[in-house]
């Protein structure tokens, strides 16, 4: 399937550990599905949701975004849209250069030292699918430019972030994703509490081609449009989805 980025308003970020809401049906109105976390997921229930989302909604595009071993399988590469490996460019080594390095390294190797083998991919990432799967995979990646702005949040801990990013900083990093980088989306992620509008408009200038998503306590219409209003792309909203659905609905932008 492939994503027409720039039709994509509304990003639903579904946690594996977290148990769908009663009625998951309403993720049906949003334009796309990340399914990742940072804390007590696993392959088993990455899997699960995937399915779950294609169950409620097939046409609905659903990105794994993978930290670890344990929650890739040949399963889940199978059942999702893509695979999205964030680079944060704030965070460590091993979260931005050191998987991309890993990734490739192997992708280059002798057939015969791959095939039948078990493949790390994306750093600590495996499969078993042989040569031509790890060739193919690599096409089926999506790489993220991330900022991760929340210092106290998992993802800054996972990510090995330990300073938030000026307007300034943030704009930079934008820059080099469409220009220098070429990865597809840039990410502002404020992981469960809201930043505002400052970083989304900084980076937001010097955006063209790359898509501009803000993730981070979005719970109202009205973040939601002073985000988009601010020049992201689209919002992504993940709390809200499994805490309240009625407020999850209001910050879906209408239909233009």
């Amino acid at each position: 399937m492939d994503i027409e980025w720039h039709d994509i308003r509304h990003v639903t970020k579904v946690d594996p550990a977290k148990p769908l809401p009663d009625n998951p049906g309403v993720i049906a109105d949003t334009d796309l599905v990340i399914v990742g976390g940072s804390d007590d997921v696993t392959e088993a229930n990455t899997l699960e949701t995937i399915r779950a989302i294609d169950d409620i909604a097939p046409d609905l595009p659903v990105l794994q975004e993978p930290y670890s071993a344990t929650q890739v399988s040949t399963d889940t590469i199978d059942a999702a849209t893509a695979i999205a490996v964030p680079a944060v460019y704030n965070g460590d080594r091993t979260n931005f250069v050191g998987k991309h390095l890993d990734l490739f390294t192997e992708v280059a190797r002798k057939p015969d030292e791959l095939t039948g083998s078990t493949v790390p991919l994306v750093g600590d990432l495996v499969t078993s699918k042989g040569v031509d799967a790890v060739a193919e995979l690599a096409t089926n990646l999506i790489a993220e430019g991330y900022v991760i702005q929340h210092l106290d949040s998992a993802a800054a801990t996972v990510s090995g972030v330990e300073t938030a990013y000026t307007p300034a900083q943030v704009a930079g990093a934008a820059l080099a994703t469409e220009t220098f980088y070429d990865f597809p989306i840039f990410y502002v992620e404020y992981s469960g509490t809201y930043g505002g509008p400052e970083d989304v408009a900084a980076a937001a200038r010097y955006l063209d081609e790359t898509v501009l998503l803000y993730g981070g306590g979005i719970d109202t219409r009205e973040k939601a449009t002073t985000i988009l209003e601010a020049g992201a792309d689209a919002i992504v909203v993940g709390d809200c989805f499994h805490d309240d659905p009625g407020t999850y609905r209001e910050t879906i932008p209408p239909q233009s």
